[in-house]
């Protein structure tokens, strides 16, 4: 399987070159790494230019400034569809993760098996059965989980995790989506993602992880993404109330009124 992760990266010069060491051995040779770096001022895109020069697969997207983790991702994924005719062929799997060691890049293998047995999309999921997160205080776990029960509620996307950027998509199914209609940033990406795959007929399942807060630098999140996320949640759950009913009304019309 040729897999390529992409990292979106603002000011990760603590730990870009670590993780993408990390990421490169826990895949191997077939392994490809996109960095989408939002202008850092603290020099990340230079350090990735020179692993670029020492390892093989190593690439990079420049953007002037911070654009949000959904563009970035957009982006990314665009940047490996678009080069699915290149000498070394497509890449089967795209995999997206932190660039600050919350997601372990050990696991990235076990993400991915999944994809093998048919699967379109795998989580790392906190909150299935082995998943973890040591060390997180309780009003900060109430306020994931809950998250999380609010976006199935909603929507019943069927996992558990809909709010984990840890996860691999099959090329096949990004393919069937149109990125360009994806709009949300942070959490709502995550959970706007798996609908559209879910939506495009493709299948998603759930593997454990441990996740654990950022070894350095800062975190990008933020009280309004997490708003954002809540919002949207509410806006696409009354989209599909409203899409299951226009579609009953025009099934119950006899025949004749449809044609």
């Amino acid at each position: 399987m040729r897999v390529l992760v992409v990292l979106p990266t603002y000011n990760e010069a603590e730990n870009i070159e670590a993780i993408i060491r990390a990421v490169k051995a826990a895949l191997g040779e077939s392994g490809n790494v996109l960095v989408v770096d939002d202008g850092s001022p603290d020099g990340t895109a230079l350090i990735v230019d020179r692993l670029a020069t020492e390892l093989k697969g190593i690439h990079i997207i420049r953007r002037p400034s911070k654009e949000g983790l959904g563009s970035a991702y957009r982006a990314g994924f665009s940047w490996g569809l678009d080069r699915s005719s290149g000498a070394e062929g497509p890449f089967d799997a795209m995999v997206e993760m932190d660039s600050d060691f919350s997601h372990d890049p050990a696991a990235i293998p076990r993400i991915l098996e999944p994809l093998e047995d048919g699967y379109d999309l795998c989580i790392g999921s906190r909150y299935v059965p082995g998943g973890d997160i040591p060390g997180w205080p309780r009003y900060r776990w109430l306020i994931s989980r809950g998250g999380n029960i609010y976006a199935e509620m909603m929507l019943r996307l069927g996992v558990k995790d809909a709010t984990s950027g840890f996860r691999a998509y099959s090329s096949r199914i990004l393919r069937s989506i149109d990125l360009s209609t994806i709009k949300a940033e942070g959490y709502g990406f995550q959970i706007e993602m798996a609908m559209a795959v879910l939506d495009a007929g493709g299948k998603a399942t759930e593997v454990p992880i441990t996740f654990v807060d950022r070894v350095a630098g800062t975190s990008k999140m933020s009280s309004r993404i997490f708003v954002e996320a809540f919002a949207l949640v509410a806006w696409w759950s009354m989209k599909r109330v409203a899409r299951k009913a226009r579609e009953w009304r025009r099934a119950s019309l006899p025949s004749g009124i449809r044609a």
